[in-house]
């Protein structure tokens, strides 16, 4: 492992010996250095580097000032005017350190912006979890919405055995086809009031559909960058900023950290989880949107096919205009499914390629305990020294955030294999849309013998539509099938250890998981 250092050496001779000229004491960077939270709440921390000065303790109208500044009286005038005191009293160090003192009070690692304080990260991870939680309603809506679709179909099939007996048996004065009208009307009046109310309950996926947001993702770093979220009160959008310098070598020195600098590590990896987990949700929800405008090409193809197959069945009568109405509104449907489907097309493609993306990065688990089988050299950082004579509790608040990152791991674990789960569904959804549009084609070439260049180019169009359709469905279920299998969830028996830091390792319990339990 590579020597890293993130106090650099320093001459303490001259320190000490500028600390007299200044006729005050000195100090150098600890982690035991904290100013007054009542004060620090208010003041400015970014300034404060910049002017070379923190507040170390304030008392009875005095403050003791850290700085790396000459105490001149026009300093000790500006102090006192910010911060309404009478005293000042300072102790001198140098300009690193300052910028350390001022780093750690604002809860940071050397050289990382304000955004990557364990505050400012769980409040990125808050509007993550929000973000979510819409996107998951937005799912619960589409699933809504195709549910109501299936009950416009099934009302549309009242419709069409209504019509059907009524037209193939036109109703006589007196004969039985008249007192079958008692019959066919009532379940024509149930199919049309299906339709009406449910494709009214239906129109809310139309809205939604203009409210999913973009699934891009800024892409985890191993905490060399930092997520950040923009216009957090009106519409939160998700940021990264550039690498920190040094920030990989720091990371790879981890074993000679502090506890609390672990933390803002491991507080970081959190929020890239959750930032991930935020994308799959959302190309979740992109792929969910597309199975229920699937379902709409459905839907509007089971009304041109009936439209259709009732103009060319019988001859021109006052029923014609209610036959092109039924053709035009399956136009409409078709055209609007298959557009929002373009939209979303990309969606299963781009989860599929993510999932893969993301299952072949290290895992936190192997970042912290290296497998034996891997060659010493390839190994960044030392194993962390767990062993069966640890002491209960040895890592405290540092082994708890160790335990909630590797939760946060097994989560996005389950949300790439439910993401997998949509892509297959999606694609089977494909499949089922082509064979309805396939079979509309077929049936209408095998049944209607005579025929014309314009029927023969709609039953070609069908049916090589709903073929294309098919095999867009099968190269986006295949893979996703195989790459399934490779989750240890839905592929064999599988025992996963469940840490406990505050006993030691022999004691810690596995959570058995087989097929049977999927």
């Amino acid at each position: 492992m590579k020597e890293y250092t993130f106090l650099p050496d320093r001459d303490i001779n001259a320190i000490v010996r500028q600390a007299a000229d200044y006729n005050c004491p000195w100090v150098l960077y600890g982690e035991d250095i904290y100013g007054p939270p009542e004060i620090l709440r208010w003041l400015d921390m970014e300034g404060l580097k910049k002017r070379g000065w923190f507040p170390w303790k304030v008392e009875d109208n005095r403050a003791t000032i850290i700085t790396c500044c000459r105490p001149t009286p026009e300093l000790v005038r500006d102090i006192k005017a910010l911060m309404g005191l009478n005293e000042v009293d300072f102790v001198f160090t140098n300009p690193f350190d300052l910028r350390r003192i001022v780093e750690h009070n604002q809860d940071l690692n050397p050289l990382f912006p304000p955004c990557a304080g364990r505050t400012p990260l769980a409040m990125t991870r808050t509007y993550f979890a929000l973000r979510r939680s819409r996107l998951s309603l937005y799912r619960t809506w589409m699933a809504k919405s195709r549910t109501h679709l299936a009950l416009v179909r099934t009302g549309f099939k009242f419709i069409a055995i209504a019509l059907l007996f009524m037209r193939v048996f036109p109703p006589v004065r007196g004969s039985l086809t008249a007192a079958a009208l008692i019959l066919e009307l009532p379940l024509l009046a149930l199919g049309i009031h299906m339709i009406v109310f449910n494709m009214i309950k239906y129109l809310p996926a139309r809205r939604i559909s203009l409210a999913i947001p973009p699934y891009n993702c800024t892409t985890a770093t191993g905490g060399t960058t930092v997520a950040y979220v923009e216009n957090a009160k009106t519409n939160p959008s998700f940021h990264r900023t550039t690498e920190v310098p040094g920030a990989a070598g720091l990371r790879d020195y981890w074993r000679n950290l502090s506890p609390v600098m672990r933390r803002r590590f491991l507080a970081s990896d959190r929020t890239d989880y959750a930032e991930e987990r935020t994308t799959l949700a959302c190309l979740r929800t992109w792929m969910a949107n597309v199975r229920t405008w699937l379902a709409f090409v459905r839907t509007g193809g089971a009304f041109l096919g009936l439209g259709l197959g009732l103009i060319r069945a019988y001859p021109v009568s006052p029923w014609r205009f209610f036959d092109f109405a039924m053709v035009a509104l399956g136009l409409i449907m078709i055209s609007e499914g298959l557009f929002w489907y373009y939209r979303g097309h990309q969606a299963a493609r781009v989860g599929y390629d993510s999932v893969k993306k993301m299952n072949a990065r290290e895992k936190i688990w192997d970042f912290f305990f290296p497998m034996h089988h891997v060659p010493e050299e390839m190994i960044k950082v030392p194993p962390l020294p767990v062993h069966k004579g640890a002491a209960p509790g040895i890592w405290a608040t540092t082994g708890l955030a160790l335990e909630r990152t590797l939760l946060a791991d097994r989560r996005n674990l389950m949300a790439r294999m439910r993401t997998v789960m949509a892509r297959i569904r999606t694609g089977l959804s494909f499949i089922r849309t082509g064979l309805a549009l396939f079979f509309i084609g077929l049936v209408f070439t095998v049944y209607f013998h005579k025929t014309n260049i314009f029927w023969y180019c709609y039953e070609i169009s069908m049916m090589l539509g709903g073929l294309a359709l098919i095999a867009d469905g099968l190269f986006a279920t295949v893979p996703a099938q195989k790459l399934r299998q490779q989750f240890p969830y839905c592929h064999a028996d599988v025992r996963i250890i469940i840490p406990n830091y505050g006993v030691p390792c022999r004691f810690w319990k596995k959570a058995k998981f087989n097929r049977e339990s999927r």
